[in-house]
């Protein structure tokens, strides 16, 4: 564990170099710059996702009140959407910028592709992802404790490179496993957390699961009825939990970077648009042919519902960011998406880009809201 640095130390330092700067060449001043910058970045970040609800939906609701305050408090991106839909495609172009032509949620879908473990580890730098209902470290399985789990969820079981490799798998922990991790320090780098799918606001469990007294979590059939209220009453709960006891580890102290997500926007049925509350979109969200053909779970079986053609986008989503001494009180209106968050914790390290996250014209990076 590195040793923690005060922060009135790193401010002194940054107005020193700042000094330093007004004596030297333009391109001497731009070293100088990172460098100050450098002390500001945090050490750790954390991805919290969660699902299918929109920022209406959830920024400004009363059954999300710990959410809610976390987005008073620090940063909210405004104008923050996924990148499709549905689910699958989400989570895997946000850590490798691109679904890979994918728009379905086939757990049978594989990925061969460069991913950010792959950037993570050439730079030694540790990652861990936990998964909430997950039976145990480095699970294959499709689905598991009712339902609870699901690997359309998890990317990196996805990922070719991941799934084959012991020692990656190992990295791909219980829930279970992460206030004692926290608590003696072992804390990664790159910490990706997905809840289980009554604690995301996904629902679609209806029936108890021993040890999860979350479930049962029925879905809801519109915003705020008794089902969905309880789904943001649960996810609230969950991300409570989980941010309270990343504030009160070490790692803070090092500091650190949340972001507090959705895949996509509200499931409401809409047959125009796969289901989906809207498909809009920014920041290289996929363009989609007209007529195209969008299929069930299975990604073979058609489900009858085809697309008029442009931008299948994944609608605008809550994202709050909350840090150890980045913004606070803050709303930012620039448009953003997963890849977004991806170039952000690409940025951090100089890992390079994947992807769609190497497009600085439509790609914007959200490195502004982890800086004073």
């Amino acid at each position: 564990m590195g040793r923690v640095v005060p922060r009135t130390r790193l401010l002194r330092l940054g107005a020193a170099l700042a000094l330093l700067a007004a004596l030297l060449t333009p391109a001497a001043q731009s070293a100088v710059a990172n460098a100050a910058s450098a002390g500001t970045l945090p050490q750790h970040v954390f991805v919290i996702m969660l699902e299918n609800h929109s920022k209406s939906s959830v920024l400004g609701d009363p059954n999300a009140p710990y959410i809610n305050a976390l987005a008073k408090e620090y940063a909210v991106a405004e104008n923050y959407y996924g990148v499709t839909h549905p689910s699958e495609p989400n989570y895997v172009a946000a850590i490798s910028g691109s679904n890979w032509f994918m728009n379905d949620d086939n757990p049978a879908n594989r990925y061969d592709h460069t991913n950010l473990v792959d950037q993570l580890e050439a730079h030694h730098l540790t990652w861990t992802a936990y998964m909430q209902a997950m039976p145990s470290a480095g699970f294959l399985g499709d689905s598991a404790n009712g339902g609870l789990y699901a690997s359309k969820h998890d990317p990196f079981v996805l990922f070719n490179d991941i799934r084959s490799n012991p020692k990656r798998l190992a990295n791909i922990k219980p829930y279970t496993s992460f206030a004692s991790d926290l608590a003696h320090g072992r804390v990664a780098n790159f910490v990706w957390i997905t809840p289980d799918q009554c604690s995301d606001m996904h629902g679609g469990v209806y029936s108890a699961v021993a040890g999860f007294p979350e479930a049962p979590c029925p879905y809801g059939n519109t915003n705020d009825d008794a089902n969905d209220a309880a789904l943001k009453q649960k996810a609230d709960a969950f991300v409570r939990t989980t941010v309270q006891a990343i504030i009160h580890s070490s790692a803070w102290g090092q500091n650190s970077a949340i972001f507090i997500v959705t895949d996509e926007n509200d499931y409401t049925g809409d047959t125009a648009t796969d289901g989906w509350a809207s498909a809009a979109g920014c920041c290289n969200s996929p363009i989609l042919p007209p007529g195209y053909q969008f299929l069930k779970s299975d990604g073979v079986t058609p489900d009858g519902n085809t697309w008029a053609g442009g931008m299948y986008g994944g609608g605008l989503i809550p994202a709050v960011v909350v840090t150890t001494h980045g913004k606070r009180h803050f709303q930012g209106y620039q448009a953003f998406n997963h890849y977004s968050l991806l170039k952000t914790v690409e940025q951090i390290w100089n890992l390079g880009y994947l992807g769609n996250a190497s497009d600085d014209v439509q790609v914007h990076s959200l490195l502004g809201y982890l800086r004073p």
